[in-house]
C-alpha cells in the first residue's frame, strides 16, 4: 500500500510544526460529503488482458462502482499494450502488474512519470516446482527433495509451452544439474496440457512434479504446494512475486476518491485462487462469480471502501450493500 515516506508539515507563526498529512485528514473527516467533489472524473478505464484473475477482478470493481456513481470501461489487450495506454492517458488503471514478469514495461512507465503505484492488491503470489497435496504429505517439500525420489517422478518435472520464460528457467537448471535435476526431463506442452497430467496423476494417487503458480485455480483444486526453492531457479524468495495495482499518475491525483479505493483492494492469494476456480474452471458467468464474492465477503468489501464515499458524498458501503 502507498506510504508517505515522512510527513508534510509547516510552521505556524509560534514555531510549532503542525503535519499537514493530520490536517487534511481532519478536513476530509469534518467534511465527508465534499469527498465526491474532489474526483474529477466519473469513468474508470481498466486495463484487462485475458487472464481470469484479471478478469474476475475487473468485474468486482465494476460492481462496487456502479452504485457510487462511477462507470467502468475495460480495454482488452495486452499487459504491454496496457502499459502504453497508460503512458498516453488512453487507460487509467491496471489490477495485473505481475513483476518481475512485466518489468520492463513497468520500469518504462515509471521512469516516464506516467503511472503511480498503489502495491500489490494480491497477497501471497508465488510460482515454482509444485506437487499435489498428497505428494507434499509424503514429504516433498522443497526442490532439494525430488532427487531422491526420482523413480517415483519418473525424472520428470511437466511444464507450460516451450520458450515461456518459466520453461526457461526450469531448463537452466536441469541444464545445471540444479537440485540434482540433470537427468530429468522438462515435459513441455501448454497450460491445459500440463494440468490434464496432473488431472490423470491425482485421480492415480500417482506421483506428479509440475510448474505451478499462486493464484490460480490449481491450488484449490489439487491441493497444490509451491515447494521451497533454495536455490532461486524461479526467482528471489521462492518465486515470490508482486502483483501490483498501477494508476495513471494524472487520474490518481484528479480522483482521490478512486484512488483510495484502489488502494485498498486487496485480495489473499487463496481468495484470488477461490474466484479463479468458479470463472475459469467451473465456467460460471463472470457477473455471478464477482456478485456472489461480494455479498459473501461483507467484511472485505467493509476494508476495500473504509473512508471511501460515493461521488456524491454519500456512504460508499451502505450503497454497496443495497445494490447487492
Amino acid at each position: 500500500m502507498t506510504t508517505t515516506p515522512y510527513p508534510l508539515t509547516c510552521t505556524t507563526k509560534h514555531g510549532a510544526r503542525r503535519s499537514l498529512l493530520a490536517l487534511a485528514t481532519l478536513l476530509l473527516g469534518t467534511a465527508s460529503l465534499a469527498a465526491a467533489a474532489q474526483d474529477k472524473d466519473d469513468e474508470l478505464t481498466l486495463i484487462v488482458p485475458p487472464w481470469p484473475g484479471v478478469t474476475v477482478k475487473s468485474e468486482i470493481v465494476a460492481q462496487i462502482l456502479a452504485p457510487l456513481g462511477y462507470d467502468v470501461e475495460r480495454q482488452e489487450v495486452s499487459s504491454t499494450v496496457g502499459y502504453n495506454t497508460l503512458t498516453t492517458g488512453d487507460s487509467d488503471a491496471f489490477l495485473a502488474g505481475w513483476l518481475p514478469a512485466q518489468k520492463d514495461s513497468y520500469d518504462a512507465a515509471m521512469a516516464a512519470g506516467a503511472i503511480t503505484d498503489l502495491g500489490n492488491n494480491v497477497t501471497g503470489a508465488r510460482m515454482g516446482f509444485a506437487v499435489p497435496g498428497y505428494v507434499y504429505e509424503a514429504g516433498i517439500h522443497s526442490a532439494a527433495d525430488l532427487a531422491a525420489h526420482a523413480e517415483q517422478f519418473d525424472e520428470t518435472v511437466y511444464s507450460i509451452e516451450s520458450g515461456s520464460t518459466v520453461s526457461d528457467m526450469l531448463n537452466g537448471a536441469i541444464d545445471n544439474d540444479v537440485y540434482g535435476l540433470g537427468d530429468w526431463d522438462a515435459m513441455e506442452s501448454s497450460t491445459p496440457g500440463m494440468l490434464s497430467e496432473v488431472r490423470a496423476a491425482q485421480r492415480e494417487q500417482r506421483w506428479i512434479a509440475f510448474y505451478g503458480w499462486t493464484p490460480h485455480w490449481m491450488v484449490p483444486e489439487f491441493d497444490t504446494h509451491i515447494l521451497e526453492d533454495p536455490e532461486s531457479v524461479f526467482g528471489p524468495d521462492n518465486g515470490a512475486s508482486d502483483v501490483k495495482t498501477v494508476v495513471r499518475t494524472a487520474y490518481a491525483e484528479a480522483n482521490p476518491n478512486l484512488a483510495r479505493f484502489l488502494d485498498q483492494l486487496v485480495f489473499s492469494s487463496e481468495e484470488q485462487s477461490g474466484f479463479i476456480l468458479d470463472y475459469s474452471l467451473k465456467e460460471r458467468d463472470l457477473d455471478e462469480v464477482a456478485h456472489d464474492w461480494l455479498a459473501a465477503n461483507p467484511d472485505r468489501l467493509a476494508e476495500f471502501l473504509a473512508d471511501v464515499t460515493t461521488r456524491d458524498g454519500e456512504d460508499a458501503l451502505a450503497a454497496v450493500k443495497a445494490s447487492l
